[in-house]
């Protein structure tokens, strides 16, 4: 959930004492074996799926039976939703424009609210393969049906060529992997392990993405802690800054980030994403009942406001550490999006596997 409107970036300090490499190690042997390994625990968990349902029915393939465990499917929504546009947009976002942007996670929880009061109990009864299909029942138009699908294939086009685009930025950034390259490694990964083990691959590859994210972002927020003196620390270095803000009730929309413009993105994303995509409602719809799916979207909504808090807060941490010396204005990157990839290696680098796991975890945020 990032906005990348033009307006320009408020101008940092750019000091010369400050300790910030130009030349920050880069990635070791060990962070290739880190990141490789995650990729081919993804492939694993695809084929071993694939094997063991070789022999299953449409169901099976799409929606996992309709038998799985709510615990792996709702992490797998938390997976499907927040992006490795939100690990590196996010936390540049917190940098480069302050904490207004965080109150988004309200709007994560009011549109959680209409799906699971609105969108469910209609929706899951039906049992459905395709949630476009209820359009056709609906209103008895498989022109209208085929419509939808082909608009939303369309925005997941569009959307898929900048997710890739989000991880295959951070990885040039720290190694001499070219974005093409990494760009057609992370799409073929994704297809192949989605496309043999079907709904089952897909959540369980899930489990395990989300778990990597986590990893990745908290290791971010404990060493920068470290470097400025805890937490607190990092709270005040922001507020000195002016980068707290929550209650922006500024009305014009003009504004780049207001309480209302970010709570109404919120709302609008977790119901477009999780109540009316066809990804997402594979994942709902793939427990046993639909209490399970009251469960699933409970343990959902916490599970994507925790990371995302913890990913906001991530980027406050990067920049209390970079707070007299913006890594942009000195040259060493070139994108404020590779500003949090930066500090991975930079501060980082000496923890041999670390950067891997983190450039793991951004990718992860796509292979889902």
């Amino acid at each position: 959930m990032h906005s990348n409107e033009a307006v320009a970036i408020p101008q940092l300090p750019l000091s010369a004492t400050s300790a910030m490499s130009s030349d920050p190690a880069g990635f070791s042997v060990a962070d290739y074996l880190v990141f490789s390994a995650s990729l081919a625990i993804s492939v694993g968990i695809g084929v071993y799926q694939w094997w063991k349902n070789r022999n299953g029915n449409a169901e099976e393939f799409f929606l996992g039976g309709g038998r799985m465990s709510p615990v792996p499917v709702a992490l797998s929504l938390v997976a499907g939703v927040v992006s490795a546009i939100s690990i590196l947009g996010n936390t540049s976002e917190m940098y480069y424009y302050g904490s207004q942007f965080w109150m988004n996670v309200l709007g994560v929880a009011v549109g959680g609210l209409f799906v699971v009061l609105v969108i469910i109990p209609v929706i899951y009864p039906l049992r459905l393969i395709s949630i476009y299909e209820y359009l056709e029942l609906r209103w008895g138009s498989r022109l209208l049906r085929k419509m939808v699908t082909v608009l939303q294939l369309a925005n997941m086009f569009l959307y898929l060529g900048i997710a890739l685009y989000a991880p295959s930025l951070a990885l040039s950034s720290v190694t001499p992997i070219p974005t093409n390259i990494s760009v057609v490694v992370l799409g073929l990964v994704c297809t192949f392990y989605a496309s043999v083990g079907g709904a089952k691959a897909v959540v369980y590859t899930d489990t395990f993405q989300t778990l990597v994210m986590v990893a990745g972002v908290i290791v971010v927020i404990i060493q920068g802690c470290v470097e400025v003196g805890g937490g607190p620390a990092v709270w005040e270095i922001n507020r000195e800054n002016g980068r707290i803000e929550f209650f922006n009730m500024d009305p014009d929309p003009l504004v780049r980030h207001t309480f209302m413009t970010t709570t109404i993105l919120g709302i609008y994303m977790s119901i477009s994403m999780q109540g009316t995509s066809q990804a997402q409602y594979q994942r709902w719809a793939s427990v046993e009942n639909i209490r399970q799916v009251y469960l699933v979207m409970a343990i959902n909504v916490f599970g994507l406001m925790v990371l995302w808090s913890l990913i906001n807060f991530a980027g406050l941490v990067v920049f209390a550490v970079y707070a007299d010396c913006d890594p942009l204005s000195a040259g060493w990157i070139q994108k404020i999006d590779q500003v949090t990839a930066y500090f991975v290696v930079d501060k980082l680098g000496y923890l041999k596997g670390i950067p891997g796991l983190f450039v793991a975890a951004v990718y992860s945020g796509v292979l889902r």
